[in-house]
């Protein structure tokens, strides 16, 4: 039997009994980044609004989607008048602009 025919019989066999790889549940890479908006509306502190918002050393008013690359590290400080949207529109009604990452 050559290696990859026992690679492959070895695989079925884990996949078969739920073992090792197999063992939990999995999601596919682009369903899980898909999902990324769904996560964090779900953890977010005002239920159902991930957009975080902050304002800049120099006063502007800027939010961040769960997609940009600064999302993780913003923290919100609602006493300084930072907040959390539901979506981006009205976060733009309520002047404050996307963050420029591109």
């Amino acid at each position: 039997m050559a290696a990859d025919d026992v690679f492959a019989s070895a695989e079925d066999s884990a996949r078969v009994a739920g073992v090792g790889l197999w063992a939990g549940e999995s999601q596919a890479p682009w369903e899980y980044r898909a999902d990324k908006w769904n996560r964090e509306a779900a953890a977010s502190p005002r239920p159902g609004c991930p957009i975080k918002s902050n304002i800049s050393r120099s006063g502007e008013r800027i939010y961040h989607t769960p997609w940009s690359p600064h999302y993780g590290r913003t923290r919100i400080d609602e006493a300084a008048g930072e907040r959390w949207f539901c979506d981006e529109a009205e976060a733009t009604a309520e002047g404050w602009r996307a963050a420029r990452w591109r």
